[in-house]
């Protein structure tokens, strides 16, 4: 029961995961790569090098962000329930 009922939880969680990490890795990249903006693969002025080395904080920060929020989730649903989620 606690499955289903965590479901759409996750979802939102999901959803403010996304928002949080697109805020971090625009401050990530700031640092990083010098730049207000990430390149765009498809941006033809940009090099291979310097496209590749964005996508990978990126899809890192995203992971690590994920990774985070999903947790903190069920620790959250466990100590209201005692019962884990996953």
């Amino acid at each position: 029961m606690i499955k289903l009922l965590y479901k759409p939880l996750g979802m939102v969680f999901g959803v403010l995961g996304g928002v949080l990490a697109g805020v971090l890795f625009k401050r990530l990249w700031k640092l990083v790569g010098g730049a207000e903006d990430a390149p765009e693969a498809l941006d033809e002025e940009r090099r291979w090098r310097e496209v590749l080395p964005a996508a990978a904080l990126q899809g890192a920060t995203l992971a690590v962000v994920k990774a985070a929020v999903d947790r903190s989730g069920a620790v959250a649903v466990r100590k209201a329930t005692g019962t884990w989620p996953g």
